[in-house]
């Protein structure tokens, strides 16, 4: 069998598994998230830190909550690097640098994951499990309660209620995140990845030096690290590491895994709202770009144009020889879509144009299907804009699942939409105007401008995958990323928690002739539109001058 043929299987085996469980996965989230029943353990839990479980939250005391909950997890895990010396089985590692242990602590917090650092190097055990590990669960139940949280604005009417931080947080952690961690995590152990507490080992190679085999509880991040939609990596080369990725099955199981729970969250969004044809539609508009920016960045890999490339027969340089292209360039297009960040191949050793591709999944919105609940949450806010386009065609005030889109719910979208761009604009142009900044270059020209604006891409949208290339572990870009991971998580959901509280004060406007459908085909190709459109207008300028200008020379 050719390799294509082979990884046109591969990425069959992948659609008809995601397929499969999109329904039961969806269901069980939906019913998750609304039962009135509380488990004993989460009953002991709310009653030691003083929460009422069954009383609601006003939107901004939710927002509160979700702050000073993301707050004290960022001085936590500040502090457990900084302190790593003095803990057990820290293997002999000194402290994380103050900078550096900022700019983690605030990446593992905002689910970006953006690592400056050599996770076998530099961290021992307990600052991998109790830090980074937690982390990993904890920010994507945090995205996946905001999603929820936007939901019940749409689903409430008259009230200023919108559920209960501390039950979904629990809830999602508890119910959902753990019990499929478990799962996967045994059966990636099963194919192969390491789950010890072995500790460095060093061993004489066949040619008589020796070498340093790092262990360590890799297999049990590694499942939550994409499952979460995290990517923070126990090594160094992430996925690449035949130790954090033993075969082609656990290639593909990853992709599932980094796909499974944003995609079935489209399920959970029709069920919640008591329509599962909106959240089919919401799942084609995900769908359709996924597809089409995947497609587009395999086929950039294959063709692997230039001379050198063309004498090789394939664009090999910085992909696994184990998995091949094809499916090298579809892990790179899950983890840019999803907010995720891991890879099985260095995005910098892409051609021009597929590394231009990864990024253009980032400035998307990574909305197709994108992280754990924030793609949900993000997809709805273009929903919200493609209504309002519409709205104003046809002369009426645009409605959505019952609810009037007025001045005020749009004010907050488009400080949603505008936060991101102008993070991204703002920390390449703070980068290429300072002499710090273009120091950290190692690749002049085109390509050297795709680096950094890949960089800040990922931050600002909590991706944390890295184009390599990029000398990132410096103070100022240690202190720019954290502070473009923390305003490019937290200010959009104080405008999602503000939009969902504004929606939920509202009663629920009846269907009439004029009403626009959005379960239809025509809203899809519109949601699909405007995203491209929005993406378009705001970032042209910068993919030209980087890998546009790269792929034409």
């Amino acid at each position: 069998m050719s390799p294509f043929a082979a990884a046109a299987l591969q990425i069959a085996a992948l659609i008809v598994a995601l397929a499969v469980c999109w329904r039961p996965l969806g269901d069980y989230m939906a019913r998750t998230l609304t039962t009135p029943r509380h488990l004993r353990g989460e009953q002991l839990l709310y009653r030691g830190i003083g929460v009422d479980a069954d009383a609601d939250q006003r939107w901004s005391v939710y927002l509160r909550s979700v702050l000073s909950f993301s707050i004290v997890s960022i001085v936590v895990l500040y502090a457990l690097l900084r302190l790593q010396a003095y803990l057990p089985y820290s293997l002999g590692r000194d402290g994380m640098p103050p900078l550096q242990s900022l700019n983690t602590a605030v990446s593992f917090v905002t689910n970006t994951n953006w690592q400056s650092y050599s996770g076998e190097a530099a961290l021992g055990y307990t600052a991998q499990m109790a830090g980074l590990a937690v982390q990993n669960f904890l920010s994507a139940a945090v995205g996946i309660a905001m999603a929820v949280a936007l939901v019940r604005g749409f689903t409430r009417t008259h009230t200023d209620r919108i559920g209960n931080f501390w039950v979904d947080l629990t809830r999602i952690t508890v119910r959902v995140l753990l019990p499929l961690a478990i799962v996967f995590g045994i059966v990636m152990i099963f194919a192969g990845l390491v789950q010890n507490f072995a500790g460095d080992t060093t061993i004489t190679t066949l040619t008589g030096g020796t070498q340093t085999i790092p262990g360590g509880p890799v297999a049990s991040q590694e499942v939550i690290k994409e499952l979460g939609t995290n990517g923070g990596g126990f090594y160094n080369a992430n996925s690449a590491h035949p130790f954090e990725n033993t075969t082609g099955f656990t290639n593909l199981l990853e992709i599932f895994l980094i796909l499974v729970i944003p995609f079935s969250l489209t399920r959970t969004f029709g069920r919640l709202v008591g329509d599962l044809r909106q959240g089919v539609a919401i799942l084609a508009a995900m769908v359709a770009i996924f597809v089409t920016t995947t497609a587009l960045l395999i086929w950039s890999e294959v063709q692997h144009r230039g001379s050198a490339l063309q004498l090789a027969g394939a664009s090999m340089e910085g992909k696994e020889v184990r998995f091949g292209v094809p499916l090298s360039a579809v892990f790179a297009s899950a983890t840019t879509s999803t907010s995720t960040g891991a890879v099985d191949s260095m995005h910098s050793s892409f051609t021009a144009y597929g590394g231009g591709l990864a990024i253009v999944n980032m400035v998307f919105g990574e909305l197709s299907p994108g992280g754990t609940g924030s793609g949900l949450y993000g997809i709805l806010m273009v929903a919200i804009v493609a209504v309002f386009v519409a709205g104003l065609m046809v002369g009426r005030t645009p409605e959505y699942l019952g609810k009037k889109i007025g001045a005020r719910e749009m004010k907050f979208v488009s400080l949603y939409i505008l936060t991101t761009p102008a993070l991204v604009v703002l920390g390449l142009g703070a980068a290429m105007a300072t002499g710090t900044g273009r120091a950290s270059i190692l690749n002049p020209g085109p390509h050297g401008l795709s680096e950094v604006f890949y960089a800040f891409a990922s931050a600002s949208n909590n991706n944390g995958s890295a184009f390599a290339g990029l000398s990132a572990n410096t103070d100022f870009y240690n202190v720019a990323l954290a502070v473009a991971m923390g305003l490019g998580r937290f200010l959009p959901i104080c405008f999602v928690l503000a939009l969902a509280g504004s929606l939920a004060q509202q009663g629920t406007a009846p269907a009439t002739a004029g009403t626009l459908p959005t379960h239809r085909p025509q809203f899809v190709l519109l949601v699909v539109g405007v995203v491209v459109l929005v993406a378009g207008l705001t970032f042209v300028p910068a993919l030209a001058l980087g890998p546009l200008a790269e792929g034409l020379s």
